[in-house]
């Protein structure tokens, strides 16, 4: 396949800026089953607990998002913007570099919280050195990072906004925004209905908003993020799946992190490791029965593994319907349920 058959006419005007009032108010589409094919349905969030059955099981993302974007200047007066990727050590991160001129080993970067020094390339990121532990300055110092196609600035509401209630291991510079959908209302109502709760952790780095380049997707290679399935989570699914249950994703970082598991370790131990799964149509999903996700880029991969578990020609379908009937697309906006396509569906 190539990287064009996942384009698709988003207008402007329907990439959500802001978030809505509450988290739950979000609009749902979903994808059902009628007369063999998937038709999508209009829905809300606040119908979401209508779609699960007792015994399924929600699985999050509690990555908690850093303040990962910080501003400096080079000694010369020219501005700097330095993006958090990960920390690979006390005092050091991998990050993206921004400047109007090029940036050399050893610059010296001014900022509000001290002398940041470049130390040398990984790559197209950067390795830098800090004045102090690495994830302490940014979260001091830095601001909340939000995605490119948000064209403002990030205020005080973004800082709870653009992370979710389960929050709580830090690590990503982006949200694993079908989560953001979350109230403790929404919540109470599902525990309610006997649906259980487990929870992986996969770090959004900020390579999930970069473009895939190449034309066959067979040349595109994954960037690298951090995950952990706990072996909690891995027994909370073959519970599940031993008392007829669905595992229900909340969100494309929880079916990486749980493919991702589910391939390098086939039993209830747990994993923890790097991931570069690039999930597109003609993969087999051995963990993830029903996904809840939000829209996503056109040609993006994120976009290719929702077509790999619904089906191609379903979900551009709905993305059609999505955008004849005005929902409001990616980070801050509306969402999609969708259950797995059958074998050559």
């Amino acid at each position: 396949m190539q990287r064009h058959d996942f384009a698709y006419e988003l207008p402007p005007e329907l990439i959500a800026q802001t978030p809505l009032a509450e988290r739950s108010a979000s609009r749902l589409l979903v994808l059902e089953g009628a007369d063999g094919r998937l038709v999508p349905r209009d829905r809300t969030m606040r119908d979401f607990p209508g779609l699960l059955s007792p015994g399924d099981l929600l699985v999050f993302n509690d990555t908690k998002v850093v303040a990962a974007r910080l501003a400096g200047t080079k000694p010369s007066g020219g501005r700097v913007e330095i993006f958090l990727e990960r920390v690979v050590g006390t005092q050091e991160a991998v990050v993206q570099l921004r400047a109007s001129k090029p940036i050399r080993e050893g610059l010296e970067v001014t900022t509000a919280g001290g002398m940041v020094r470049v130390l040398g390339r990984e790559g197209d990121l950067w390795r830098v050195e800090f004045p102090g532990p690495a994830l302490e300055f940014f979260e001091q110092w830095g601001d909340v990072p939000l995605p490119p196609y948000i064209h403002r600035a990030a205020d005080a509401n973004d800082r709870e906004r653009y992370q979710s209630i389960f929050a709580r291991e830090r690590g990503a510079v982006a949200a694993p925004t079908a989560s953001l959908h979350f109230d403790s209302q929404l919540i109470r109502e599902i525990e309610a209905l006997g649906v259980n709760r487990a929870f992986v952790t996969l770090h959004v780095g900020a390579g999930t908003f970069q473009p895939v380049r190449t034309d066959d997707l067979e040349s595109h290679v994954m960037h690298a993020e951090r995950v952990s399935v706990s072996a909690a989570t891995c027994e909370a699914i073959e519970r599940t799946r031993a008392d007829g249950g669905r595992i229900v994703a909340i969100g494309t970082t929880v079916v990486r992190a749980l493919e991702s598991a589910a391939l390098a370790a086939r039993d209830a131990a747990g994993w923890s490791g790097e991931t570069r799964l690039f999930i597109r149509p003609g993969f087999n999903f051995q963990v993830t029965d029903a996904l809840l996700t939000n829209f996503h880029l056109p040609e993006s991969t994120l976009l290719m593994l929702v077509c790999a578990f619904a089906g191609k020609d379903p979900v551009l379908a709905a993305y059609e319907h999505a955008v004849r009937a005005r929902y409001r697309f990616f980070s801050y906006g509306d969402a999609m349920f969708l259950t797995k396509a059958r074998v050559g569906g």
